[in-house]
């Protein structure tokens, strides 16, 4: 095995450097072999979904933290025109962000397409006429909004998507067709931009091309949508993973590392490769009543979190409501210790009926007397992990409770609260919540592991990271201000 040595600035990040402190090795693979970065730093995006003016309208977003907003969404009809989740309001919304935006100094995308939007894609770029047509839509637009590129988020072609989706084995060929014109047809200047699976576009055969070069050719970045890798489910695994630290997931291709090493061996260069960041988490009902803790951050009360449609059972919440639900406290804390626990079956990493000491562990007591000395290694992503101090990294379980890595972030950190302890899965890099009282595991990311992946990315030498979306964030901008800390830009 390679040893590799991390450079000064990214030991410094994690607080590995001191004055007193020797030069530390790290065991591991080398990150990917990456040309250099046209740009002088990597990029920060984030997408701002057109409902999320009611909370973050345009006028409230410090553009200064950002390099590039994408607009979500235009939405491609049946005759290939361009409508909006809100028709009464969205045109005039982005309007405002584009204005504001352009004010700041700043470059704004319209995306098109999304998860419920892309029932029509694969008709708009199925024929000459249709891409003439749908391709002369998205110009009009961007002439219209006085935009700086388009953004196409088709989920996915080739492949179902969301239910209804309009799909056809000519669809991956079809779309570099459209791609192609589309990029004769805007101003030079303008960027094309397309959101993507982890993996490549699929061929007629629904399996992942292993050259994407054409491309490569015609879109200026991909971003890689590197979440709801899992969703809610009764054995929870990670919503956005780093990596495959334990060799044990399902799915080895759905994390950071994976996906950038796909799209590169596909044709893509670093520079054209965006990392997709989550800023909400999923919420999991959970029946591991067996488990007990020993010890749970003090709270006025327990609390259930109900996710964005005011359910519990499963679904989508954004970080900034964990905060408001009382899930998640605010800390300056700096972890120091964590005990750390391991198993197989019940989808917190532990066998039914183990005790578990989360005494030292984010979001419980800190004991002094507790400490013990953390080892670090270089993770397959790159990113470095905690060797647990006890248990089992091969672990077959979705998440697997050990210490996480030091947080030395200038932003906030955060605690479970009101019942809920967080803990940290070695396997992806990413925290999680668990409640016993409310019987609900979330995962999630938060300022310590969305620190770890930008610092990822700058090591790795892609173009930068991308937020969905801008209004998961504190008022305080804690997720983006760590990203931007991990990326070196602070």
């Amino acid at each position: 095995m390679k040893s590799f040595i991390f450079s000064v600035p990214v030991l410094a990040f994690f607080g590995l450097l001191s004055s007193a402190a020797p030069l530390l090795q790290l065991a591991g693979p080398p990150l990917p072999t990456t040309a250099p970065l046209a740009n002088e730093r990597p990029l920060l995006m984030a997408y701002y979904p057109d409902w999320a003016s009611y909370s973050l309208p345009p006028e409230k977003i410090d553009f200064t933290r950002f390099d590039w907003i994408d607009f979500a969404f235009g939405l491609p009809d049946k005759s290939f025109a361009l409508t909006w989740d809100d028709p009464v309001n969205a045109p005039a919304l982005l309007q405002r962000l584009v204005t504001s935006a352009h004010d700041a100094g700043r470059y704004v995308k319209l995306s098109i397409g999304g998860w419920t939007g892309s029932q029509h894609f694969s008709a708009a770029v199925a024929t000459e006429e249709s891409r003439k047509e749908f391709s002369s839509t998205i110009s009009d637009a961007y002439t219209r909004f006085s935009l700086d590129g388009i953004d196409i988020d088709w989920e996915y072609p080739g492949q179902q998507g969301n239910a209804g989706n309009g799909v056809s084995p000519s669809d991956t060929s079809n779309f570099l067709l459209f791609l192609q014109l589309l990029r004769r047809v805007l101003p030079q200047s303008a960027k094309i931009t397309a959101a993507t699976q982890t993996v490549p576009f699929a061929g007629s055969n629904g399996i992942p091309l292993q050259d994407v070069s054409e491309f490569a050719k015609v879109l200026d970045w991909v971003v890689l949508m590197n979440y709801d890798v899992w969703g809610s489910s009764s054995n929870p695994g990670p919503n956005a993973p780093l990596e495959d630290g334990c060799k044990n997931s399902s799915i080895p291709s759905a994390t950071a590392h994976s996906a950038v090493l796909a799209w590169k061996a596909a044709g893509f260069a670093s520079s054209q490769l965006v990392l997709g960041v989550p800023a909400y988490a999923y919420i999991s009902r959970s029946t591991a009543s067996t488990l007990r803790q020993k010890r749970t951050v003090a709270a006025s009360r327990n609390v259930r979190v109900l996710n964005d449609a005011g359910g519990f059972e499963s679904g989508q919440v954004r970080f900034r409501d964990l905060i408001k639900q009382g899930a998640l406290v605010r800390t300056n804390r700096v972890f120091e210790s964590s005990s750390s626990a391991s198993g197989t079956d019940d989808g917190f990493g532990n066998s039914p009926g183990q005790e578990i000491d989360d005494s030292d562990c984010a979001g419980a007591e800190d004991d002094e007397d507790d400490v013990q000395e953390l080892t670090f290694s270089l993770s397959p992503a790159g990113g470095l992990m905690v060797n647990p101090v006890d248990g089992d990294r091969s672990s077959a379980g979705s998440l697997v409770s050990t210490p996480p890595p030091p947080n030395v972030f200038t932003v906030a950190s955060f605690e479970g609260a009101g019942g809920f302890s967080r803990l940290w899965d070695v396997c992806s890099s990413t925290p999680f919540l668990r409640s016993e009282s409310a019987q609900q595991i979330i995962t999630f990311d938060d300022p310590q592991s969305l620190g770890l992946k930008a610092a990822w990315v700058k090591e790795a030498g892609i173009l930068g990271v991308n937020v969905f979306d801008v209004h998961g964030d504190t008022d305080d901008w804690d997720l983006v201000d760590s990203l931007r800390r991990g990326l070196g830009i602070i």
